[in-house]
């Protein structure tokens, strides 16, 4: 490797530089002459007349800009890929979150019959959505393996990364929000610029528009609402999925709007919040521009997370602060959001000649601990011990299908797809011994079967094994794929709080806590981790990372000593709790869990900073609150006065 890139090095390239163009903003030097002033698209949705009517006749109407800063995925592994050639089949296996796209984009490339390719996900370090899509180099190493007759393996470098992974958020909105005489929300607009980067990506268009748009308003009943969004082209990395891709955005912009209102009317932020929240009784709910939420309980959920977070004592936390010389702040943060992704799934369970099973899923790990989720889950309703279980994923030769990981489908999804299999196998078995026992009936009680009349107590491993000496085969393979007629709707509330150091200006996050309606969990511990996991990177973004280009287009944060990812100590120990409300939308009444913690966590955050801040009169800052961000803020005044 230090070879070729000594060789790399000796190359020169003469290069005539064109102007750059890195700012968020329609104008500049052109990049593509069909997207004229760089403009990609300019989108629009919901009723801009009835709005407007609602605005010129409510009794407050507060405006709030909102910087979401671009970031990096950073995942801990890097991507990589392998390739082998072997005369008549390619394998490819790479770091993503689903083969079988891949696998027909493979084939197409190399002008290879789909069943020529082979594609295996082994387990990854991390995907967040940036490993969701297909990059460039796991067709150039497939083209090499089959020009070498040789396998290739390629892994990307943490600046190679950084230079080339997609960047996530990026774009700054102008909220708007209407109230009348008794401050509950009766109107909402929203105008939005995104950077797109140099090209259109995989899903970025969708992203701030149309994934945007489906929790654009929130937990709150209000159904006059419009939406524009403008995508500029620059010279930068193209921008695409990043964890919650649409809804931390969205969520973002209306509770920080919420906050601010809340400010400037002088009406306490939970108490503003509650006025125009969507009352229990009227679910189903359909939301002015999107969806149509089944369910939902968020005063009950607000009101746990306050004693979550003792709120009523956070006045003595803020006065001994005060007492040392420090700032405090709290901030809130109620959020909803939208499960993504494939809406059809499947599922397969083989029982094997040595008496274990071996179940095929469509989703795809990435660290998420799916192996024990879905073998769990199986072993629960089937009564096979899950140390017979073997778990098998992410194999275009032995899944023909699967939509992968994305958008926190994968627990409603591939546990629905399961149970219906499992309702399968219980159906053609019992009917099975109904047969073998003069027609008695058959029960099952996820353990065993108990046959009319008989003693025995025979489980689906039994079951097989009398099926497989019968010669019946049928009974050893079962498979169902089912289809969500709707998505569930995962909401909660996050509270953080924050001590600020004038002098410095670090913010120290000290209390973080979090109270969600995941519906009925299926393994509360990994659901935690998730949590876990989703607000630490809404840490991050929120105190210290930011990507930076220069003018010229030069990328000045690629490195982690330049890119500031959060460490241990930025982050506290994270409360928390359930308060779930089941879904109606599977029969299971799950919700995802995998992206809430950083739709939660941005607008929490800063809310806490803008919260401690404001107490001394310091203007309104915006992300990432590094430690000089916030001390020009809270000198802001001082320094103009010299």
């Amino acid at each position: 490797m230090a070879e070729a890139k000594d060789a790399a090095e000796s190359i020169f390239a003469d290069i005539d530089d064109l102007p750059a163009k890195v700012d968020v903003a329609a104008g500049g030097e052109t990049l593509h002459a069909e997207a004229p002033d760089n403009v990609a698209f300019d989108w629009t949705l919901g009723d801009e007349t009835a709005t407007d009517a609602v605005f010129k006749s409510a009794a407050h109407v507060v405006r709030t800009t909102i910087e979401d800063n671009r970031v990096m995925t950073a995942s801990m592994e890097p991507r990589g890929a392998w390739a082998h050639w072997d005369g008549e089949r390619i394998h490819l296996e790479f770091g993503g979150q689903a083969v079988w796209g891949t696998r027909d984009q493979l084939a197409r490339i190399l002008n290879l019959d789909k069943e020529q390719a082979h594609v295996t996900i082994p387990d990854v370090g991390g995907g967040f959505g940036m490993k969701g899509m297909d990059y460039n180099e796991y067709f150039v190493i497939a083209a090499a393996s089959m020009k070498l007759g040789e396998p290739v393996l390629w892994m990307s470098e943490r600046t190679e990364a950084m230079l080339t992974d997609n960047g996530g958020r990026d774009l700054v909105s102008v909220s708007e929000l209407a109230f009348d005489d008794d401050y509950r929300m009766i109107g909402y607009r929203i105008d939005t610029v995104c950077n797109l980067g140099a090209y259109n990506s995989a899903y970025a268009q969708p992203i701030q528009t149309e994934l945007f748009a489906k929790v654009a308003s929130g937990v709150y009943d209000v159904q006059n609402v419009f939406l524009r969004c403008k995508g500029i082209f620059t010279n930068t990395v193209h921008v695409d999925a990043y964890r919650g891709a649409g809804r931390p955005e969205a969520i973002f912009a209306l509770e920080r709007s919420m906050d601010n209102a809340a400010r400037e009317l002088g009406i306490d932020p939970w108490d503003l919040r509650l006025k125009s929240f969507i009352a229990p009784g009227k679910f189903p709910y359909k939301t002015a521009l999107a969806d149509t939420y089944d369910v939902g309980e968020f005063a009950k959920v607000l009101k746990r997370v306050g004693q979550e977070a003792d709120r009523a004592g956070f006045a003595a936390r803020k006065a001994a602060s005060a007492a040392n010389g420090k700032l405090r702040g709290m901030g809130l943060c109620y959020y909803i959001e939208s499960i993504l992704g494939d809406p059809n799934e499947t599922t397969t369970f083989e029982f094997e000649d040595d008496g274990t099973v071996t179940i095929y899923v469509g989703t795809v790990s990435n660290g998420q601990g799916h192996e024990t989720v879905f073998t769990n889950f199986l072993s629960d309703h089937s009564g096979i011990p899950s140390d017979k279980i073997t778990f098998v994923q992410a194999d275009s030769d032995r899944i023909k299908r699967g939509g992968g990981t994305g958008g926190s489908r994968s627990v409603t999804v591939q546990n629905t797809a399961t149970l219906k299999t499992v309702e399968t196998a219980v159906s053609q078995m019992s009917a099975y011994l109904s047969e073998k026992n003069d027609g008695a009936d058959v029960d099952f009680d996820d353990e065993v079967f108990r046959i009319a009349g008989s003693n025995e107590t025979p489980s689906m491993l039994d079951v097989a094994e009398m099926a497989r000496e019968d010669g019946r085969t049928d009974l050893l393979r079962f498979e169902e794929r089912i289809k969500l007629d709707n998505r569930s709707f995962p909401n909660g509330a996050h509270v953080a709080e924050v001590e600020i150091d004038p002098d410095t200006g670090i913010v120290t996050l000290e209390k973080y806590t979090v109270t969600d309606d995941f519906g009925n969990m299926i393994n509360p511990m990994l659901a935690e981790g998730q949590v876990h996991g989703g607000v630490v990177q809404g840490i991050g973004q929120a105190l210290t990372e930011r990507v930076v280009y220069d003018d010229d287009g030069q990328l000045l944060t690629a490195t982690f000593m330049d890119y500031a990812m959060p460490r241990a100590y930025d982050v506290p120990m994270i409360g928390f709790t359930t308060e779930p409300t089941p879904s109606l939308y599977n029969p299971m009444g799950m919700k995802g869990c995998g992206e809430a913690g950083t739709v939660g966590a941005l607008a929490a955050i800063s809310n806490a900073v803008v919260d401690a801040v404001d107490a001394v009169g310091a203007p309104d800052i915006q992300m990432p609150f590094t430690p000089e961000r916030v001390w020009r803020a809270l000198n802001a005044t001082k320094m103009a006065a010299e």
